[in-house]
């Protein structure tokens, strides 16, 4: 539940939703009952791909090995980033969604849900992963449209379900999805994120990344497992 007043100016405390960037972005923000991690490129919609085949995706393989899984989606999505697993990992206590473009609307079903199954209102923090920036750069957060776009994604679903109780932060990731939705296998593709994934050859992850409500299925961590909700 939210506090009656905020202990810091950036806990986001008074709102049910909160929204904030990275493992220190979570840090900032008061405890939630439900932390959902949007990685779009690539490892929440990898994961949210895969879950929706059928299968389940440990935690510790992404996190430790940073692996490349199998193709899946349309054109093949493969998980490969350490950010968003490390914010998974460090949510203890809470439960945890993988949210994305493509499974958005699942996401917020999912939270609905846990709110009705606690019979009281659920606070969320929704965490983007953002990107660690390369060689030359340290190890500094650089911001990624994607992300701002997949949380706004899962701010917007949930408002549509009446959870709208939400932080400035949030809206206004909220209003930068609502209002850009219309672009977003532009914006993913042209994005600096994008663009380096095409150098690579990947443009068919950043495509599969881009669809909308893809996936009827929201990934949650359980004994360190990506399954089903």
């Amino acid at each position: 539940m939210p506090s009656p007043a905020a202990s810091s100016p950036f806990d986001q405390s008074r709102y049910q939703v909160r929204f904030d960037w990275g493992v220190a972005g979570l840090r900032r923000l008061t405890p939630a009952d439900v932390v959902v991690v949007v990685d779009v490129l690539r490892f929440s919609s990898s994961v949210s791909a895969l879950v929706a085949a059928g299968e389940d995706v440990a935690l510790r393989d992404i996190a430790l090995d940073d692996v490349a899984l199998d193709d899946v989606a349309d054109e093949g999505a493969r998980a490969a980033s350490r950010n968003g697993a490390a914010i998974a990992a460090a949510a203890s206590g809470s439960l945890v969604f993988l949210g994305c473009l493509r499974n958005a609307g699942a996401v917020a079903d999912a939270v609905l849900a846990e709110q009705r199954r606690r019979g009281a209102r659920t606070s969320i923090a929704v965490i983007a992963a953002g990107e660690l920036g390369g060689p030359d750069e340290g190890s500094e957060l650089r911001f990624a449209v994607e992300d701002l776009l997949g949380s706004g994604a899962v701010v917007d679903a949930l408002s549509k379900l009446g959870i709208d109780h939400t932080s400035p932060e949030a809206a206004a990731a909220c209003e930068s999805f609502r209002g850009l939705g219309g672009a977003v296998r532009h914006l993913l593709t042209a994005s600096g994120s994008g663009q380096e994934l095409l150098e690579r050859g990947l443009r068919g992850d950043t495509l599969a990344a881009a669809q909308l409500e893809a996936d009827p299925v929201a990934p949650v961590l359980r004994d360190g497992v990506f399954t089903a909700a």
